[in-house]
């Protein structure tokens, strides 16, 4: 623990003994946080491995990734209130454990629709530890020092996201694909143990539990992605057009309500910023663009070009290795020139890599994937560390917990709308017998690549976006 600390001082150039105690909630934060990607990386890893194990379609075998998200964006803001009402340290906490005991679950399933179930409970207990990190490191930090701590902890999330996909290939070509769950387990309790031993308790703002704001909030964000993703794969009927209804009435009472209650869950204020708003539609479309390449690259390999396992998680992990290379350091750099330039240049690079993408053919190399999703990688360091900064920095320090969660919520509804995206491109471009298909061979495997290369393009476009809207926040 403390190599690993001294590690981090001296990655940000500071003095062991004058902020050790600030590294040392860093640390902890970061070893918890890895288990979250790691788990996210493996299971877009070996999705094609579960599919042919369950003997079921792609349509619903990204159910597995899919309710997973849509839980966890559901639940974010409700647990960033409770962790500004009760402290972060507990909300945390609860979810490690939770996380845990869901892995095993998942671990133990014995059809599609029984992993489908465990990934829900999983995505309750992680929207808890999902949704305070940035609250606490916030929390515990100077705001000289924000950018740097956020970029440093943006190693974690970009290790777990480089680890899980080798990892989750290598124990699933020796021992099967529920091995890949079990890994999160000694993560968890060590991420357990460290929480309480070393971070402090941190608070918001007082008062109770907005209980019609987060059952509005929940019925809205749920309902709507659910619709989104059902109509991608069976087209407009009358039972899914419910679930719009009920998410547009639903959003429409949340805004009434808290706009109205003395203590609202979402204080709708924080978005008259222009910098909170902006930071975060940016961050919507960057995710979306990330998990359109994330979902559908793995079906790539495996279906055209033939990868195993293992092999596919080999070439995944490029995109989060070369994140995490320049995440702490473009973080650093925002605490001195500000977030608006480098989030808008991460964010025109990552659309310049999926534009590349678009360009792969039948035959592509190893390296021919591995450059372009590494280059990915580099435009993602470059604009989360300044973009998170930005939100983070704009809202007032008793409403940390709520920002905290909206950053959080948007993160994880921009990976639900991404795969919703990849999904809906991919069936609208691709007949549905190719679609079946385990591996695919001649004009069957053309057509199949037309449809991603669609996608691909399309994710470009929305991080291009991104990138000109990160231009229009204010100046440092």
């Amino acid at each position: 623990m403390y190599l690993f600390v001294r590690y981090l001082q001296i990655l940000g150039g500071i003095q062991l003994d004058d902020y050790r105690l600030r590294y040392l909630v860093l640390a902890t934060v970061m070893i918890g946080s890895i288990m979250g990607p790691i788990d996210a990386s493996i299971v877009n890893t070996i999705l094609p491995v579960i599919a042919h194990s369950f003997h079921t379609t792609i349509s619903m075998v990204q159910w597995v990734p899919m309710i997973y998200l849509l839980i966890i964006s559901s639940l974010l803001l409700f647990y960033g209130r409770l962790g500004d009402i009760i402290g972060y340290k507990k909300v945390y906490i609860w979810g490690l454990a939770g996380f845990v005991l869901a892995s095993l679950f998942c671990a133990f399933s014995s059809t599609v629709y029984h992993l489908i179930f465990a990934r829900a409970l999983q995505g309750v207990a992680a929207g808890m530890m999902m949704s305070v990190p940035y609250a606490i490191i916030t929390g515990s930090f100077p705001s000289t020092e924000r950018g740097k701590a956020l970029g440093i902890n943006a190693i974690s999330i970009s290790a777990g996201l480089a680890i899980g996909p080798s990892l989750g290939g290598f124990v699933t070509s020796l021992w099967g694909w529920r091995s890949a769950f079990l890994i999160n387990v000694p993560i968890g309790l060590v991420g357990m143990i460290l929480s309480q031993k070393f971070i402090r308790e941190l608070k918001g703002r007082s008062g109770g539990v907005d209980i019609l704001g987060t059952v509005t909030a929940f019925l809205s964000l749920f309902s709507l992605l659910y619709f989104i993703n059902i109509a991608q794969a069976i087209g407009l009927n009358p039972h899914n057009i419910i679930f719009l209804m009920v998410g547009v009435l639903s959003a429409i009472g949340f805004l009434y309500i808290e706009s109205r209650v003395p203590q609202p869950m979402l204080n709708l204020e924080l978005f008259n910023n222009l910098t909170f708003s902006l930071a975060n539609l940016s961050a919507l479309l960057n995710f979306m663009s990330q998990y359109v390449m994330v979902f559908l690259t793995p079906f790539y390999m495996q279906r055209i070009l033939h990868y195993p396992a293992d092999k596919i998680g080999l070439v995944m992990t490029s995109f989060p290795l070369a994140t995490m290379m320049v995440a702490p350091f473009s973080g650093y750099l925002s605490d001195k020139i500000g977030t608006r330039v480098l989030a808008s240049l991460g964010a025109g690079i990552c659309a310049l890599a999926l534009f590349l993408m678009a360009t792969l053919p039948p035959h592509a190399t190893q390296i021919d994937i591995m450059w372009r999703m590494a280059l990915f990688g580099i435009g993602t360091g470059i604009f989360q560390s300044p973009n998170n900064s930005a939100v983070m920095g704009s809202a007032p320090r008793p409403y940390l917990g709520i920002a905290s969660g909206v950053l959080a919520t948007i993160r994880n509804v921009g990976m639900v709308l991404g795969i919703a995206t990849g999904g809906a491109i991919l069936y609208a471009t691709v007949p549905d017998r190719i679609l079946k298909v385990y591996l695919l061979k001649g004009s069957d495997a053309f057509l199949f690549l037309s449809g991603l290369k669609c996608a691909y393009s399309t994710g470009g476009i929305l991080t291009g976006i991104a990138a000109i809207i990160s231009l229009q926040q204010k100046r440092k």
